[in-house]
């Protein structure tokens, strides 16, 4: 539906939205980063005498403060570098797990090809909220915990793309041409057909970044996540939902934060796909 809207628009009208898009990414980022530098209070620090402020109510505490006096901008900066990271370094594990396993399952075919398809098919077919609920129930809410279950949770996408479009490379013949005049299968892999399907890579990581924002969110709003004294958006987002009707910043500044990230990556991401695809270079 957003690919159909964002094709609908004018060149004038998408470069703009694709312009906004990234600019606030862009601020999102650079403000996550920076946070212990420009957050005007510690992500712990409380001030029980200014219990819930509304925001724009005090210059002191400019998006208001929660039930325990703690300041939701400093909060929110906070919670936009660990959400970031999260969601970063999961993207990229999970492109790099599944592009191996996706160039071992063309290379080799046979058992190894069977196995990488079997994994595959476990990953799209189970929920993957009740997978990640399952690990998190026997290893615990470590933040390492946290990163491999969003790794595991795009893996599959970049192993059926990258062992469809490596398959495709033996098959028009110069893969195997490579091989034939004794260069190294780890060099064709990486300097041959890699750089030929970077593109369709890159799009899928920028696609599958919103989904990850989302379900670090999802575990965290359930309270199995990131964990105190930590703080995510998702985090956040569970402890203001018990005051959504006397302290409603609590919850929904975090929750349209998320909103406009999301939106805003996805915009980018049917951008770059739209750019990158063959018909339009």
């Amino acid at each position: 539906m957003l690919k159909n809207f964002f094709r609908s628009l004018s060149s004038a009208q998408a470069g703009f939205l694709v312009k906004l898009s990234g600019c606030i990414l862009a601020v999102f980022f650079v403000c996550g980063l920076l946070s212990p530098w420009i957050a005007p209070y510690g992500l712990e620090d409380m001030d029980l005498m200014s219990r819930l402020v509304a925001p724009f109510t005090s210059l002191a505490h400019p998006l208001g403060t929660d039930e325990l006096g703690r300041d939701v901008l400093s909060r929110l900066l906070y919670s936009l570098r660990l959400s970031f990271i999260l969601a970063v370094t999961g993207t990229l594990l999970g492109a790099v797990l599944g592009t191996a396993l996706g160039f071992l399952a063309a290379r080799f075919g046979g058992i190894v090809d069977d196995l990488v398809n079997t994994g595959i098919d476990f990953t799209a077919s189970l929920p993957f909220i009740i997978l990640a609920l399952t690990i998190l129930a026997f290893l615990g809410t470590d933040v390492t915990v946290i990163i491999v279950i969003m790794a595991v949770y795009g893996w599959d996408r970049y192993a059926r793309l990258t062992r469809n479009l490596a398959r495709s490379a033996y098959t028009e013949g110069y893969a195997a041409a490579l091989e034939g005049l004794g260069i190294p299968t780890r060099r064709i892999m990486l300097g041959h057909i890699l750089p030929n399907i970077a593109s369709a890579l890159v799009v899928n990581m920028t696609l599958n970044f919103p989904g990850m924002i989302l379900l670090e969110t999802s575990l965290s709003f359930l309270g199995v996540g990131v964990q105190p004294p930590m703080s995510s958006l998702g985090t956040m987002l569970g402890f203001g939902r018990d005051y959504l009707t006397t302290a409603w910043w609590i919850a929904v500044i975090p929750g349209v934060v998320i909103v406009i990230s999301t939106l805003s990556m996805s915009i980018l991401g049917d951008w770059v796909q739209q750019r990158l695809e063959p018909q339009n270079r």
